[in-house]
């Protein structure tokens, strides 16, 4: 129900920009975003867009990473510049709705090399 694309291997500095797009049985999202997991990390918040434009993200992220959501209904982009190493990890699109379901993508690589 979720495509994410983009992801890559990228020396560090380097740019990458991922991509998601809901389709089919995902109605009333209101929050779409990205998360990321890294080897034996715990999955984290990398950005979150809300319909009216209201961003959330760690500092981690911020000025390096840009958050938006596409001209297509429930599609979603990070511009990811200035990358760095330890931004290596699996990148998953998300999608909340307003009744509470969320929805995911199936991960996608993102690779620094330093």
């Amino acid at each position: 129900q979720l495509q994410a694309s983009g992801g890559g291997l990228v020396q560090a500095g380097g740019s990458l920009r991922l991509s998601c797009a809901a389709s089919g049985s995902v109605f009333g999202i209101n929050v779409m975003g990205w998360y990321r997991q890294a080897p034996g990390k715990q999955r984290e918040l990398v950005a979150t867009i809300t319909n009216t434009g209201i961003i959330n993200c760690p500092d981690s992220v911020k000025g390096r990473f840009t958050i938006s959501r596409g001209n297509t209904k429930n599609t979603v982009h990070l511009q990811m510049n200035s990358l760095k190493p330890e931004d290596t990890a699996v990148y998953y699109c998300a999608a909340f709705s307003w009744s509470g379901l969320d929805y995911w993508g199936q991960g996608t690589q993102v690779t620094v090399s330093s």
